[in-house]
């Protein structure tokens, strides 16, 4: 089944964990943010500028692998962080963090890092933002949500225009549907049936479930092409 990673980013609290990851990676301070949590980080990776001397030493005393970067680069500790996943042989990946950052644009920065080209070659990825969960569909994978009915959930093409959109099992569904960067039509659809699947062939598409509204859910490639249909116009919308 291949590697699990959970990758621990710094600016406020995170949940603990709710399964056992093969890696641990933690961004700069996200290692102070991981151990109040409860995980066992295994690497440590940034240019160390906001970790504590308690997490430092802690890292050194637990036989942390440490990738420190300088501080000039270019490229975020969490894009590293999400790099060295990868590289470490992960096939699904969790990134956890807080949305109530001081800095918005650490969060937007984030939420971009989760599209790059790099994690198309992961079987899953995915974000625990404080209760919201969110699942990063990259191109031509699907995910299957198990959901209660009338639960909530959202499209949004952060990375730029998405296209081959379905969704089934849902208040609102969509074939071969297409969404830009700024279109909001996604917004607060519905699980209908208890489980709403939802899959895209080209482009990277999020998927947020709001807080009370998640459940386990499973990923995987789309083995086969969307019929070559109009999206559906005329669809009612909240």
């Amino acid at each position: 089944m291949g590697a699990s990673a959970a990758v621990v980013v710094g600016g406020g609290p995170v949940q603990g964990p709710t399964e056992t990851y093969d890696l641990v990676i933690t961004a700069d301070s996200g290692l102070d943010v991981a151990l109040a949590a409860g995980f066992v980080p295994t690497h440590l990776v940034g240019d160390l500028d906001s970790i504590s001397p308690a997490a430092r030493a802690w890292a050194a005393a637990h036989d942390v692998v440490v990738e420190r970067h300088p501080t000039d680069k270019d490229a975020t500790d969490t894009e590293l962080a999400l790099a060295a996943a990868v590289r470490l042989g992960a096939t699904r990946l969790r990134l956890h963090g807080n949305t109530g950052v001081a800095r918005l644009d650490h969060l937007l920065g984030t939420l971009a890092a989760l599209g790059n080209p790099s994690l198309w070659t992961l079987e899953s990825v995915t974000a625990q933002l404080d209760g919201s969960l969110l699942h990063v569909l990259h191109p031509g994978r699907t995910v299957t949500m198990q959901l209660e009915t009338g639960a909530l959930f959202s499209l949004l093409a952060l990375h730029g225009p998405c296209e081959e959109i379905d969704v089934s099992g849902a208040r609102w569904p969509l074939r071969n549907a297409r969404l830009h960067g700024s279109s909001t039509i996604g917004i607060s659809n519905e699980a209908l049936d208890r489980e709403v699947e939802v899959s895209v062939g080209r482009g990277v598409l999020t998927v947020v479930i709001p807080p009370a509204s998640t459940s386990p859910a499973s990923t995987s490639p789309d083995p086969t092409s969307p019929d070559p249909t109009s999206p559906d116009t005329n669809q009612e919308h909240p």
